[in-house]
């Protein structure tokens, strides 16, 4: 069904023109997320602040708290020509992991626009979406336009610890904000990867997210005695502790190429001449030649469990009784049983697991009417691209929407340009997308949600 108020093109439109300044202002808020209720700044300043914005356009909104206090939510609903199809959610989180100013060329929370950039934390990860989101949504409603479907625009709390007090809390406490959603777009997808072609010239592939592995943040505890450091011990909580984390960390797990690596490796093969055999021995090798986003994709193929903290000990002189560490476990789709089975062989008898968090991995088809419309969102504004699947090495707040039924996907629109390492931009420093990307993919979400 075609929307009305489709803005044709002509003319730089009213969300195009503001998307710029909104991320920069959405930068601006210290979001930081420590994974400590104690020191996390929480969201609700920035919540409220979008609240304003979406109401100032004549959105009626809900704010809500999302079981802690300041972890800010906020939703706004508008309604579709046809109020029988299921809905369409879009969601973006407001929090940022922290950030270190000495570390960074532009402070981290100026939201500086300069050198074809907006700067900050936040930047890519995801306060660009969240700007995208904001704009096309306030034009569509000051300009009366009739999406096909009602929309759902959810800014959230928490996604950078895995959603405890955010997207999980609200599913399990406010399921009724989701009521009627049935698909879902958020972060780490539509961005462009360029790729060379055998003739010579490039080719633009946007990679659609249609998996995510799962994220489970592991806690491995040795007990011994505790005793003199001057003693022999021939039990030692730390070297035990020490021993099964380095074979842990050192462990390399099986290559299991999910449906939707194949399909993406398959696309790039296509695309660029290369070979891209998941059966291959020297598989990483050939991703090498991707670029940075090889690291992403890389991390896709298998398992991965990367030891991140350890923790013994009180005293020089004192052997302790307990030593600790913790270990970011990323697993394939499918593969969770027979990761841990191989952990507990790594780790052995004497060291104790416990999962901190573990969140399911998820994985979707590349097909439907929602793909078909990004498809021709991305063509209608770069005729030489292509929308490809791909898995995310990571997770998002897909992994809660997932557990309602909802169908998820990763489509944030941006075309970078070629020599940009986006990947290191997650997390790192110096955070930053550029202002034509931004534009650009304000032009597409706004002809993507015209469409879906």
């Amino acid at each position: 069904m075609a929307a009305t108020g489709e803005n044709s093109g002509s003319a730089r439109s009213r969300a195009v023109a503001e998307v710029v300044e909104l991320v920069s202002t959405l930068i601006r808020f210290d979001t930081s997320n420590t994974g400590d209720l104690a020191t996390t700044n929480g969201e609700r300043e920035c919540a409220e602040w979008v609240a304003r914005q979406l109401e100032d356009a004549g959105y009626t909104t809900e704010y809500v708290e999302s079981g802690a206090p300041g972890r800010g939510n906020v939703f706004a609903r508008l309604p579709g020509a046809d109020p029988s199809r299921g809905a369409l959610l879009l969601h973006g989180h407001l929090d940022v992991v922290p950030a270190q100013a000495a570390d960074w060329s532009v402070h981290p929370f100026s939201g500086a626009v300069q050198d074809g950039y907006v700067w900050g934390r936040g930047a890519i990860d995801m306060k660009d979406m969240v700007g995208m989101m904001l704009a096309v949504a306030r034009q569509f409603k000051i300009e009366g336009t009739v999406p096909p479907r009602d929309l759902v625009f959810a800014f959230l709390a928490d996604e950078e610890n895995g959603g405890k007090w955010g997207s999980h809390w609200l599913v399990e406490h406010r399921p009724d904000l989701f009521e009627g959603i049935t698909e879902a777009v958020g972060e780490v997808g539509g961005f462009s990867l360029t790729v060379p072609r055998p003739d010579g010239g490039e080719r633009r592939l946007y990679l659609v997210e249609t998996a995510e592995k799962g994220l489970g943040w592991m806690r491995l505890r040795a007990k011994a005695r505790a005793g003199h450091g001057s003693f022999l011990h021939e039990d030692n909580a730390v070297t035990i502790l020490a021993a099964a984390v380095a074979r842990l960390g050192t462990h390399t797990f099986p290559l299991v190429p999910s449906d939707s690596v194949a399909e993406f490796l398959a696309a790039v093969s296509e695309e660029s001449g290369l070979e891209f055999d998941p059966g291959s021995p020297d598989i990483e090798g050939t991703l090498a030649k991707l670029g940075s986003i090889s690291r992403i994709i890389g991390a896709t193929l298998r398992d991965t469990a990367n030891p991140t903290m350890l923790n013994a000990g009180y005293k020089a002189n004192v052997i302790p009784q307990t030593a600790e560490a913790v270990v970011d476990c990323r697993v394939v789709p499918g593969r969770q049983a027979a990761f841990e089975r191989e952990v507990d062989e790594l780790i052995g008898p004497d060291v104790e697991r416990e999962w901190i968090t573990k969140l399911d991995s998820y994985e979707t088809t590349f097909d439907g009417h929602l793909v078909d419309a990004m498809n021709d969102a991305i063509l209608a504004h770069d005729p030489q691209g292509r929308t490809v699947p791909y898995m995310l090495s990571g997770g998002t707040d897909a992994k809660a929407f997932a557990h309602l039924g909802i169908r998820c996907f990763g489509f944030a629109p941006l075309r970078l340009p070629p020599e940009l390492d986006f990947a290191a931009l997650f997390h790192g420093v110096d955070e930053r997308v550029p202002v034509d990307a931004l534009e650009f993919g304000t032009e597409v979400l706004e002809h993507f949600l015209l469409h879906s």
